[in-house]
C-alpha cells in the first residue's frame, strides 16, 4: 500500500498486479519492469510461488503467499513483471490505516480482467466490505464483470471504467447499475459527441479526464474544445468533474476543475480510532475530541503519580469550578464561550468535516 501520486485518491492498494490488455499508453507495465529483477531466475524459484488457471483460458496466473526475495534478501515487488499476480500477503496492509481514505484498488492491474480468478476478486471485495471507513475505487476495461459480485449493495465502493474514444462507449453502458460509478476519460484520444457525453453523464456519478503522460506525453494532445465539451455536459447533468494535472497546459490553471462527489470528500474514522480520539464528558455525556476536553486526574496518596479517570468538556468544567468556588486554570476560560456539547468537528460518528 502506498501514498498515492494519483491526484484523485489518497492511497493505492495492489493485492493484484499485472494486466493483459496490452495498451500502448500503459504506465504500469513500464513501472513493473524496473522492479522485477531477473524474471527468468524468479520463475526458476518454483518453491516461492504457485500458479492457477486463468478463467479465460489464457496463460496461468501467479500467486505469492509471501514476498519473493532476490539474492541480497530484498523483496522483489513485481517478480513476474506485468504478469497477473496475487500478492496474498498484502491483504492485511489496510489495517495500518486508521483514518478513512479514498483508496484506488489495483493501480497496477485490471482487477476485473477476464484472466483474474473469481476467488481473487472475492477476497479483495471481502476486505473492502470489512473496512467501511474507507472508500474503495476500482477501474476496469471489463465493467460487465462487476455485476457478478453483488456490486449494488456496496456503499463504500466506487466502480469505474476507462474510456479513451468513442469505440469504448460500450463500457459506459455497462455501468448502468445501482451503485457509485465513475468514468475515467484518460488518456482522452478524441472529441466525444454530444450523444456520447450525454450517455456518460447519465451512467456515471463522477468523471475524470486526463491526457497521455510519461514516455507517450505529446503523442495525442487533446484540444481545449474536447475538454470544454465534457465539462459543459457534466455541469448540465450536475456531475462533478476532476481534471488531472496533465491538462493544465491545455486548459490553463484558472480553468482546472478538481471536483469530488460528496462521499469522497468525507473522511471517516475507524471505531478503534474513534475510541482513541474521542471521549465522553463525565458531566453532560457529550462525545468530543479528547484534545478539546479537560483531562481529569487524581492522586490517591502522597508521592503517587496521578492517574487519569475521566474527561470533562470545557463548559462543564467551568461550571464545576464556579460551583465549587475554584478559579479557572489558565487557558480554559478563553475556550469556554466557543465550546459545544454533544459533538465536535465530526460528531459522535467520527466523521471529519468536508474538505
Amino acid at each position: 500500500m502506498n501514498r498515492s501520486k494519483i491526484e484523485w485518491c489518497d492511497h493505492t492498494w495492489n493485492p493484484i498486479t499485472g494486466c493483459r490488455h496490452g495498451c500502448k499508453y500503459c504506465y504500469a507495465r513500464t513501472m513493473t519492469k524496473r522492479f522485477a529483477g531477473d524474471v527468468r531466475l524468479n520463475l526458476m524459484a518454483k518453491g516461492d510461488y504457485s500458479t492457477a488457471e486463468a478463467p479465460d483460458g489464457s496463460r496461468p496466473v501467479y500467486i505469492l503467499d509471501k514476498p519473493m526475495l532476490n539474492e541480497t534478501g530484498h523483496p522483489l515487488v513485481y517478480p513476474f513483471c506485468f504478469e497477473p499476480t496475487l500478492h496474498r500477503y498484502r491483504m492485511n496492509v489496510l489495517d495500518k490505516l486508521k483514518m478513512g481514505n479514498n483508496i484506488f484498488v489495483g493501480a497496477l492491474a485490471d482487477v476485473f480482467g477476464s484472466w483474474v480468478p473469481d476467488e481473487w476478486i472475492r477476497d479483495v471485495l471481502d476486505v473492502c466490505r470489512r473496512k467501511q471507513q474507507h472508500n474503495f475505487l476500482f477501474l476496469t476495461k471489463n465493467p460487465a464483470r462487476y455485476l457478478q459480485y453483488g456490486v449494488p449493495g456496496d456503499t463504500n465502493m466506487w466502480y469505474g471504467t476507462t474510456i479513451t474514444k468513442a469505440e469504448d462507449m460500450h463500457r459506459a453502458v455497462s455501468l448502468l447499475m445501482e451503485a457509485h460509478t465513475f468514468v475515467s476519460i484518460e488518456p482522452i484520444h478524441e472529441r466525444f459527441s454530444d450523444g456520447d457525453l450525454k450517455t456518460i453523464c447519465s451512467v456515471a456519478d463522477w468523471i475524470i479526464v486526463g491526457a497521455e503522460t510519461g514516455q507517450r506525453a505529446g503523442k495525442i494532445v487533446p484540444e481545449f474544445e474536447w475538454i470544454k465539451d465534457i465539462v459543459l455536459a457534466a455541469d448540465t447533468a450536475g456531475k462533478p468533474v476532476f481534471m488531472k494535472d496533465s491538462l493544465i497546459k491545455i486548459v490553463g490553471e484558472e480553468n482546472m476543475r478538481r471536483d469530488y462527489p460528496a462521499q469522497l470528500k468525507k473522511k471517516s474514522i475507524s471505531k478503534k480510532m474513534q475510541n482513541k480520539l474521542f471521549g465522553e464528558c463525565c458531566s453532560c455525556k457529550g462525545r468530543i475530541r479528547k484534545k478539546d476536553m479537560v483531562t481529569l486526574l487524581a492522586r490517591l496518596g502522597r508521592g503517587q503519580q496521578p492517574k487519569q479517570y475521566g474527561f470533562m468538556c470545557r463548559t462543564c468544567f467551568a461550571s464545576f469550578c464556579k460551583e465549587k468556588g475554584i478559579d479557572l486554570p489558565d487557558g480554559i476560560s478563553e475556550h469556554v464561550d466557543g465550546a459545544r456539547h454533544g459533538t465536535e468537528e465530526g460528531g459522535a460518528d467520527g466523521t471529519e468535516p468536508m474538505l
